[in-house]
């Protein structure tokens, strides 16, 4: 199995503290990413999830916290699709750059063909989309937004 990575890039017109609280405050990820709650200390070492209605749908170790600057986490799909797949790793990287922040969203470890890539290669766009609408409007992306992405 080779290794495969997904790098994204964008910069959020807000401080490196409200988008710190909005990659790890469950109440602000319900509101962009689409319904799924983050729960965690967010503590290196710490476990975390997501759940979209109280249902599991990602869980894993944090790995890295430097707030507000740097999140890395182990990512483990609650999917059985997904279930046979190695554990990948998302590194959260916040610069700022005057009155924006630089957000690099790095998601590696992944297996090359497999389910997660798929998954991630479409959805970590609109989350993050739906992030920076969130932070500069005050509203994340419709649910339509990503029924018409899929």
């Amino acid at each position: 199995m080779s290794k495969s990575e997904f790098v994204y890039i964008t910069y959020i017109e807000t401080s490196a503290e409200k988008l710190w609280q909005a990659l790890t405050d469950g109440d602000f990820t319900e509101r962009y990413w689409f319904g799924h709650r983050a729960t965690s200390d967010w503590k290196t070492g710490s476990p975390y999830k997501f759940a979209k209605q109280g249902t599991p749908t990602i869980e894993g170790k944090v790995l890295l916290s430097d707030p507000p600057r740097k999140l890395a986490y182990s990512w483990d799909s609650c999917s059985p699709e997904a279930k046979r797949e190695r554990t990948s790793r998302v590194t959260f990287d916040l610069e700022p750059r005057g009155k924006v922040i630089k957000l690099t969203v790095t998601h590696d470890e992944l297996d090359e063909d497999g389910k997660t890539l798929r998954d991630i290669s479409g959805g970590w766009p609109l989350v993050i989309a739906s992030l920076k609408s969130l932070l500069e409007t005050g509203r994340g992306l419709p649910d339509e937004a990503k029924s018409q992405a899929a």
